[in-house]
């Protein structure tokens, strides 16, 4: 095994930064009160939650009676499906969706459609992109939902979810847009208030921060149901008691990245710029998804290895002391074929051996050299292998 390490999974997960393990190990050991408690412990934690409110309120350039906390992006994406459905239904039951979406969003629509609701899903170009003309012509009277992806977690296409808002607001005002922004929040500048957007999800740890936290942005008036009930925290719209070690961690790993993401963003696309130009030169190597830098986010490359398995690529790059995903790992555990590579029109040999590598701000330009030289010992090794 390699000594040094290449961690290229951060579509996956990240590490915690320093920032936000002390914002939790702070709220655990110091400000440990129940926030809904009256004494001064509570009061202490609460004000440390309503500090998150408004850091995050103010990355997003939302109020923060618009942000709720939740246990991630499932929950968030689940409570966003099924509580704008049942809050609805009596104005319609029809909803629009993509095949790109996370199984956060796939499996809640798939209940939903077995609860009487229709649901369309609309066709996507060979790099993944839904358009607004798409949305607007696919909208009846009775659409009361469409959710899109910002990011593609897979493949890394950026939706035009702002053009996409616009258009759904113009044709019909009480139609309602979520957005699972998830691999985007934190990243890119997501403005939900200025997208047309009535419901964004996003999860902590995606960005450097802890596991276990995530958030559902609900615009103010958005009809919506509460999914969890109880002791009525959050103003009756997510019971439980509130997470306050996740929700300062969130925050504060939010506000580092949100800081600095240009920085990032640059880095990250110098990183995938020299991997895209590596694969480039390798024999049966295909790339998916858009890469003209203005689609695409600089932090995800997706490509198959024509001639061996995902598996067999990763676990022999993990020897290395490399790691990549076959895949979404949400579901790779599964494998199941992709269902965003199936909707791009990619072959079935080129979906079983399809690899995701996703960077962080700490990626280096010498671990992608370090990765391509790896995969080019690897890659002939691995087909002469298969063949025998």
């Amino acid at each position: 095994m390699n000594s040094m390490e290449i961690y290229l999974d951060n579509a996956a997960t990240t590490v915690c930064c320093r920032e936000a393990a002390d914002a939790v190990r702070e709220a655990m050991l110091t400000e440990y009160g129940n926030p809904s408690s009256m004494h001064r412990k509570g009061w202490l934690a609460e004000q440390l939650q309503k500090q998150a409110v408004k850091t995050l309120a103010g990355i997003l350039k939302a109020s923060e009676k618009e942000i709720f906390f939740t246990s991630g992006g499932t929950e968030s994406d689940n409570w966003a499906l099924y509580g704008a459905a049942h809050a609805n239904s009596r104005k319609g039951k029809h909803i629009l969706t993509t095949p790109l979406e996370h199984p956060a969003v796939s499996e809640p629509l798939r209940r939903l459609e077995e609860e009487g609701f229709e649901v369309t899903v609309l066709p996507v170009d060979k790099n993944g992109f839904v358009t607004a003309d798409q949305i607007a012509d696919a909208m009846r009277e009775d659409t009361i939902l469409v959710s899109v992806m910002m990011v593609n977690n897979e493949i890394g296409t950026i939706e035009p979810v702002a053009e996409i808002g616009s258009r759904i607001h113009r044709k019909n005002p009480h139609t309602i847009f979520h957005v699972d922004a998830v691999q985007a929040f934190g990243k890119l500048p997501v403005y939900p208030g200025r997208m047309g957007i009535d419901l964004l999800s996003a999860s902590g740890h995606k960005i450097h921060g802890p596991k276990g936290i995530g958030l559902l942005y609900v615009r103010e008036k958005t009809k919506i149901r509460p999914l969890i009930l109880g002791g009525g925290q959050q103003g009756g719209m997510r019971s439980g008691t509130d997470n306050v070690p996740g929700i300062a961690g969130f925050s504060a790993a939010a506000e580092k990245l949100f800081s600095e993401h240009e920085t990032v963003l640059a880095r990250e696309r110098l990183c995938k710029d020299r991997l895209c130009q590596g694969l480039g030169k390798m024999e049966n190597v295909r790339l998916h998804g858009p890469l003209d830098g203005k689609g695409d986010v600089p932090y995800i490359v997706n490509a198959s290895f024509v001639g061996i398995r995902s598996e067999v690529l990763l676990h022999a790059l993990e020897e290395k002391g490399i790691y990549v995903s076959a895949g979404s790992a949400c579901s790779s555990h599964k494998r199941t074929a992709s269902a965003v590579l199936t909707a791009i029109g990619c072959s079935g040999e080129e979906i079983e051996s399809a690899v995701r590598f996703s960077f962080s701000g700490e990626t280096t330009e010498e671990e992608i050299d370090i990765v391509l030289q790896a995969l080019q010992e690897l890659a002939p090794m691995l087909r002469r292998f298969k063949r025998k």
